[in-house]
């Protein structure tokens, strides 16, 4: 019966030396403890403690120890990958965990993790043990090759399971800075000179003198970087007869002599492992101890979720002239009914908004309520000893001090009911306001006329009315912007028969205001995935729609975009676990030229009042929770307010400036799901999306990078709320917990850039991560 292990060979050792030789199939090499130097024929690796390194087939190596190290060797074979992998031959794998570009530190931890779980199921040998470490080896295997392969070298590529073959190309990799020629060779291996030659070429696909001329060049070009040793004397060291055919054959494989080469290349200067035995000095280690040490590796927090990923390369060049701009709109901030601002929670959230977005106006319906302005009452004073406006004036003293302004939903319902008594109440507050705040305060604000399709009005009655409003306002404050809400068709692509007349008043009327909401166009019982691709940037879609039927109708105006929803479900439940930060982000955007407000609401509670107690209202987007934490769409707009300075990379999924203090560079993961699938986990999965960017033009020096990471995990206060449910409910602890800890992510590292930049990220679906790049002055 064969061994389900023999495909693996797992070994813990003590290291002093180890001599050359040529590696076969895959192997990883991890230090638990102390140090090792290992000598590929390209190059040298210090490894320390938790140090990580994968040795290709076919590369020649050496290693030398410190005292007391303690070293796990992983190899598996070439049969294994052969079988298991087509592609095999023609790939090797770059892992060395000092040198991983930013991005890659959680896989390097999953490799560390699962060696180490291999080492415990190794020593525990339970009745499972040869299923598990398979399976860790595996899952080993789909990392490296999703994540770290490259293309293989000549070397790599070479059949040596031909014994003969082996022996041939050993002697060649050992005495490779002597003399070698095909004849002598071919008598060392009792073989005729033609022979050897047609063999060589036949499984090698290269002759006998090209062959050892790679070797030669791959071992010259460890001296070249590594030693102050002359081009003459590396070309004689490494078997080349003289500096001349080292240089020629040096400038055909890298298109640059070997002096240039050095000079672009310079690394620290290195001494050779000195191997003055023909046998490896090593002792294995027992079980006991290297399990003990085991918890060493698995301490290291945050593994590499999983593989089931997509994985996408981004070039970014920045010498390349970008011709976008982005103009990002204002917000209005709707509230509701203007008392809102008398609270002090809304009060605290509203100076949130203003020091993270760009908020310009607080949206109200319903001005002249009851609550608001309270009626008129009989009374026997001859001066009133209060105001009518007592309420409103606080919340625009308000407004006033923290420079915001009014955005009116003046609707047609709330002025038919008694058109004289409205105006009346209209003059007569324009007029306290004129005298209490003066005209540079009030020119500022924004009356969007406003009918629902409810009413039933006619075009003529509409028209009437709104030409009245307009005059009223216009009369005692010029400067006040009066405008319309237009009800736009996205599939007809017009607005209805009762508001065409609004194209025709292109003299009375300052602005337009719209709706765009995703959820209209998807009918939530199909469970289809398809369905929902008419979703898709329907946002900015609809936008230019209607930016090109105004056009057509010689009706162009500014557009503010009053309120808008990404994709969200028509639950409550599936708008919680339906994490969608980048849909916000990316919708605002796309539309960021377009449009010159954008409308949230403030909070969930205002906005289900304002909704009377219907079903969950999706015609808004809000900013903060019942529990007064914050929602997704807070910190995926907060990101684009923190955004300036000049674009200088655009994409669907990315935007990347340049400014005073560095680079700013948004990466986005956009997924158009069906929200009842969020809490699918093993679905979501496969929406992951692995980037590997790399930037060029980017300008020298030193840089401190923060990333911030924004996703279900880092931020979104549903996943902290279901985390910390309780069939016994919460308490003022554990909501301020989750509102505290409920936030994007920081990391900070430090990185000299001399070339390109190349780095990794891993975004899970609708993720967003920031990175702030800024130059340093040491």
């Amino acid at each position: 019966m064969n061994d389900p292990l023999s495909d693996f060979q797992i070994s813990f050792q003590q290291i002093e030396l180890l001599v050359p030789k040529i590696n076969k199939g895959i192997q990883f090499i991890l230090v638990i403890s102390g140090e090792l130097t290992v000598e590929t024929s390209s190059r040298f690796y210090h490894m320390e403690e938790k140090d990580l390194l994968v040795i290709n087939r076919n590369e020649l190596y050496q290693v030398q120890g410190s005292d007391h190290n303690r070293v796990m060797i992983l190899t598996i074979s070439d049969a294994f990958m052969d079988h298991h992998y087509a592609d095999y031959r023609n790939r090797s794998f770059e892992c060395y965990s000092k040198e991983i570009d930013l991005g890659r530190e959680g896989m390097i931890l999953s490799l560390r993790k699962l060696l180490a779980n291999i080492m415990i199921s190794y020593y525990r040998q339970d009745e499972s043990y040869q299923i598990e470490i398979k399976s860790h080896i595996c899952q080993m295997l789909l990392i490296l090759i999703r994540s770290f392969k490259v293309e293989a070298g000549v070397l790599e590529k070479i059949d040596t399971g031909d014994l003969r073959l082996a022996q041939i190309i050993d002697f060649m990799e050992k005495n490779y800075d002597q003399m070698i020629t095909l004849e002598e060779t071919a008598k060392k291996f009792f073989l005729s000179t033609g022979y050897l030659s047609r063999y060589f070429k036949q499984k090698m696909g290269m002759g006998f003198s090209r062959y050892l001329m790679n070797i030669r060049l791959k071992h010259s070009m460890k001296d070249l970087l590594y030693t102050s040793d002359s081009i003459s004397q590396i070309a004689l060291n490494n078997g080349f007869p003289n500096t001349k055919s080292f240089s020629a054959f040096f400038k055909e494989v890298y298109g640059m002599t070997p002096n240039v080469y050095r000079e672009d290349h310079h690394v620290q200067l290195e001494d050779s492992v000195q191997s003055y035995s023909k046998e490896d000095a090593a002792n294995f280690i027992q079980s006991p101890e290297i399990v003990a040490l085991s918890g060493i590796i698995l301490d290291d927090p945050k593994p590499y979720p999983n593989t089931e990923t997509r994985y996408e390369k981004l070039p970014l060049n920045l010498s390349k002239p970008v011709s976008v701009k982005l103009d990002y709109p204002c917000h209005i901030l709707n509230i509701g009914e203007i008392i809102e601002l008398l609270k002090e929670d809304v009060r605290s959230q509203v100076l949130d908004v203003k020091r993270d977005l760009p908020l310009r106006y607080i949206a109200v319906r319903h001005l002249f309520n009851n609550t608001a302005i309270p009626p008129e009452v009989e009374t026997d004073e001859e001066i009133p000893t209060t105001s009518p406006y007592f309420n409103i004036d606080s919340a625009l003293e308000f407004m006033k001090k923290h420079d915001l302004s009014l955005f009116v939903q003046s609707d047609y319902m709330d002025i038919s009911r008694n058109e004289a008594a409205f105006f009346t109440k209209l003059s007569q507050f324009m007029k306290h306001c004129l005298q209490l705040y003066g005209e540079s305060f009030i020119g500022e604000w924004h009356v969007m006329f406003y009918e629902s399709y409810s009413t039933g009005a006619q075009a003529k009655e509409l028209q009437r009315v709104y030409l009245k409003l307009y005059n009223v306002l216009k009369s005692m404050i010029p400067s006040i912007q009066v405008g319309v809400y237009m009800p736009f068709s996205f599939r007809r692509e017009k607005t209805s028969d009762n508001h065409v007349w609004q194209l025709k008043q292109g003299e009375s009327i300052d602005f337009i205001g719209f709706y765009a909401n995703q959820n209209e166009v998807v009918d939530f019982t199909e469970m289809a995935n398809s369905q929902f691709d008419l979703a898709k940037d329907y946002i900015k879609e609809k936008t230019a729609k209607l930016k090109r039927y105004l056009k057509k109708n010689n009706a162009e105006k500014p557009l503010h975009l009053v309120a808008w929803n990404t994709l969200s479900g028509n639950t409550r439940y599936t708008n919680g676990t339906f994490f969608r930060g980048a849909l916000i982000l990316k919708n605002v955007l796309d539309i960021a030229n377009d449009v010159k407000t954008v409308g949230l609401w403030i909070n969930t509670l205002v906005h289900e009042e304002a909704g009377k107690g219907k079903h969950y209202r999706m015609d808004g987007v809000e900013l903060f929770h019942y529990l007064k934490g914050k929602r997704p769409a807070y910190f995926a707009l907060m990101f684009l307010k923190r955004l300036h300075g000049e674009v200088v990379a655009h994409g669907n999924d990315y935007v990347m400036t340049c400014n005073e203090r560095g680079y700013q560079l948004i990466l986005l993961n956009c997924n158009i799901i069906n929200p009842y699938f969020s809490v699918e986990e093993t679905f979501l999965q496969k929406l992951n999306k692995e980037i590997h960017v790399t930037i060029s033009g980017m300008v020298k020096g030193e840089y401190q990078i923060r990333k911030h990471v924004f996703d279900k995990n880092h931020g979104a206060l549903y996943t902290k709320w279901w985390e910390l449910n309780s069939k016994h409910g919460m308490d003022a602890e554990i909501i301020d917990y989750i509102i505290n800890s409920s936030r994007p992510s920081l990391e900070i590292f430090d990185e000299t850039i001399e070339e390109d930049w190349s780095f990794y990220s891993y975004l899970t679906s609708n993720a967003i991560h920031f990175f702030d790049i800024r130059k340093t002055y040491s």
